[in-house]
């Protein structure tokens, strides 16, 4: 006879973990930490007897990597998972996971993205990383989304596109791991206005980046008060010079042709992004290194020449564009690019989930490199998608060894 009512915890938290292959035995586990998932479990007025919170995360999940983006798709994945528990099948009515969507708290999808993303990159493999440091990559995309009036609201079109002729757009600055390709932090803002450039967003994430990393950005971060603070809590990095300033290396201390150590004076003019009290705290006066390679001028505050030469940070540079590509991905294949919910807070919700999942689909590659002696980077992001989908009403069922000698040929196939 079949169960009709709920799923145990017990199923809700081994479907979860089975399905994005989360085994105690592989490489980066505990992505999501237990306690959080029990948050996410007790969160919420939960009504529904199908559509407990975390059966919705992982329905949202499936949803955002499913080649068409909708509610279907997900209210179909749970449909098919409760059938191969023997549940009774749940209605295809899309209403009641809609509804559980709302529910669930953004303070722990967004803690999701987060954890999953630290540890990813900072268990990478020692052969993965530059010179011992953890290289981490800063940059800034847009992602539209249906034109209603409150995301018309929270985050208006263009100024330059007439009424009813564009659609509500979003900033969205995110760190993401050279090694894994997972996003380590994230802010988003409207598209204009004041605090809403990638430098006031980029701020609110200095905090997420630590002593082991280095940091390579384009010329938009390079700013007096961005190295001042990247300084002080000792993180390192690379960026474009930008095309305002002069060069002048005939100045300072000289480390080679093009390749110079310097004082840069605090500007008198306040950044517009950062408070007075903490403008205050700031050096009158900041050592950088300046160097250029091939016509081009790069600013870091790593100053040892002989350790690090400048052919060498510039070789490393040219792999911040791998962020860009990283954004493209997450855009196209996974159709972050226009958005589907339809309130700003659920276009929230939205992007962690879609970012969640990116995460979710990097662990997999990273345990499918680490397990084959490969790089994250040159494995296919797709292939390991594709497997996922299609593998997913599999893992549900299965347990133990039995679990295993399925996950570990795919991880096998993903490499």
């Amino acid at each position: 006879m079949k169960k009709s009512s709920r799923l145990s915890l017990r199923l809700q938290i081994r479907s979860f973990k089975n399905t994005f292959f989360q085994l105690n035995d592989l490489p980066f586990k505990g992505l999501i930490p237990d306690s959080l998932i029990e948050a996410i479990h007790q969160s919420g007025n939960v009504r529904s007897t199908v559509f407990t919170p975390l059966v919705t995360l992982r329905a949202f999940l499936f949803q955002v990597l499913s080649s068409t983006g909708a509610c279907k798709e997900a209210v179909a994945h749970v449909l098919v998972e409760r059938i191969s528990l023997d549940y009774n099948a749940n209605s295809m009515n899309t209403g009641p996971y809609c509804k559980s969507r709302l529910r669930l708290q953004l303070s722990h999808l967004k803690e999701a993205v987060t954890s999953s993303g630290k540890v990813l990159h900072n268990q990478a493999s020692s052969n993965w990383l530059w010179n011992g440091f953890r290289v981490m990559l800063v940059d800034g995309t847009t992602l539209l989304m249906p034109d209603t009036d409150s995301n018309q609201k929270t985050y208006p079109q263009q100024k330059a596109q007439k009424q009813g002729l564009g659609f509500p757009i979003v900033r969205l600055v995110g760190l993401v791991s050279l090694a894994t390709g997972a996003c380590i932090d994230y802010a988003i803002g409207p598209y204009q206005g004041k605090r809403t450039g990638e430098t006031s967003l980029f701020s609110d994430l200095i905090q997420s980046l630590c002593k082991q990393d280095l940091l390579l950005g384009d010329r938009y971060y390079t700013s007096y008060a961005n190295i001042a603070l990247l300084t002080k809590q000792g993180t390192s990095l690379v960026f474009r010079q930008q095309s305002t300033v002069k060069n002048d290396f005939r100045l300072g201390q000289y480390l080679g042709a093009k390749d110079h150590i310097i004082i840069v004076k605090k500007p008198k003019k306040k950044t517009v992004w950062i408070s007075d009290a903490a403008w205050a705290e700031l050096p009158d006066e900041l050592l950088i290194r300046e160097f250029s390679v091939k016509g081009i001028v790069y600013v870091t505050t790593l100053m040892n020449a002989k350790n690090y030469p400048k052919k060498s940070l510039a070789e490393l540079y040219h792999q911040r564009w791998k962020i860009e590509v990283d954004f493209r991905t997450i855009k196209t294949h996974m159709g972050m690019e226009m958005l589907r919910c339809k309130t700003a807070e659920m276009v929230k919700k939205e992007i962690a989930v879609h970012l969640l999942a990116y995460n979710l689909i990097r662990a997999n590659i990273a345990r499918a490199a680490c397990l084959n002696d490969k790089e994250p980077r040159h494995l296919s992001f797709m292939a390991a998608v594709q497997l996922m989908r299609n593998t997913a009403s599999l893992c549900i069922t299965l347990t133990g060894v039995a679990l295993g000698k399925i996950i570990h040929p795919l991880l096998v196939a993903i490499a």
